[in-house]
């Protein structure tokens, strides 16, 4: 469906639910005064979740977007987690079912997406059969604008995203616009997986590497990832002011299984934005460029 015609159908849905909340309000003696003073704040409501309704449908588009430039039929395929990565996933799915690809096989990064690519019959496999992969597509928590650094591991996945997208020749992240930043750290908590056992001394030790100082690792409870561990949600005031740096001393901390800093591996980013959808490519990429899809 369109997403005019989504807005459109979501509008009349809302409307109708604010005449019928006010005129609840009548019948349970709410002076008429009061009722209509709230218009105005059901209004504002019913326009929020139109542009709540537009931003989904431009992040669904580019999603979709990153299917059709990036994959092509034959390839192996990494598929992401996340909200955003959902939206790549249906649309393998879509292409599939309507044989425009054929004899593609994907490999997940999590079991929420393999369930979700198994219910859309996608044919699935490990890198243990298939240890090179032609592309992966995902989403991620923070873009550095200047260098497509990226932050990833909200939905806990960090591990398994890492492995498997490491081992792509391209990686394609899809992002709305609110996820870009200037620099990581404080723009998105950076998630650190961590052993259960002694899970307070490993946080202690994280906290006091030196590239990291300052940051406070705070416990994401009662999370448990699909590998049986913990995760620490690092907390910064600043920008991390050496990445690569951070990335290094975390990964050589006993305790720590992966950390959500994935540096030089993104390739392009499609970014949803107000003004439709951009495609950006790496730095150094002699593809680069940007453009926005009618």
């Amino acid at each position: 469906m369109p997403a005019g015609s989504i807005v459109k159908r979501r509008l009349a849905q809302a409307a109708t639910l604010a005449f019928v909340t006010v005129r609840m309000h009548i019948m349970d003696g709410v002076q008429v005064e009061t009722v209509s003073r709230s218009g105005p704040v059901m209004l504002s409501v019913i326009s929020n979740y139109a542009v709540c309704i537009t931003a989904h449908a431009i992040t669904h588009q580019a999603g979709y977007l990153a299917v059709d430039e990036y994959v092509r039929s034959g390839m192996v395929i990494g598929l992401g987690t996340g909200s955003t990565a959902y939206f790549a996933v249906e649309r393998v799915g879509q292409l599939l079912a309507n044989g425009k690809l054929k004899d593609i096989v994907a490999v997940p990064t999590s079991e929420r997406t393999r369930a979700h690519a198994a219910q859309l019959s996608i044919p699935l496999a490990t890198l243990d059969e298939h240890p090179a992969l032609d592309v992966a597509i995902d989403g991620a928590d923070t873009v550095d604008r200047g260098t497509l650094a990226l932050v990833k591991g909200g939905g806990g996945a960090l591990l398994r995203e890492k492995i498997v997208e490491v081992a792509a020749k391209k990686l394609v992240v899809i992002v709305d616009e609110s996820k870009l930043s200037e620099g990581l750290g404080p723009h998105f908590d950076l998630p650190v997986e961590i052993i259960q056992f002694c899970q307070t001394h490993i946080r202690r030790q994280i906290e006091g590497l030196p590239s990291l100082k300052g940051c406070k690792a705070n416990l994401r409870m009662p999370y448990v990832t699909d590998n049986g561990n913990y995760i620490a949600d690092l907390k910064f005031d600043a920008p991390i002011a050496d990445p690569s740096q951070a990335a290094a001393e975390l990964s050589d901390t006993v305790g720590v299984v992966e950390h959500g800093l994935f540096l030089d591996m993104a390739s392009v980013c499609i970014i949803a934005g107000k003004d439709g959808v951009t495609t950006t490519h790496a730095p150094g990429n002699p593809k680069k460029r940007k453009d926005a899809p009618s």
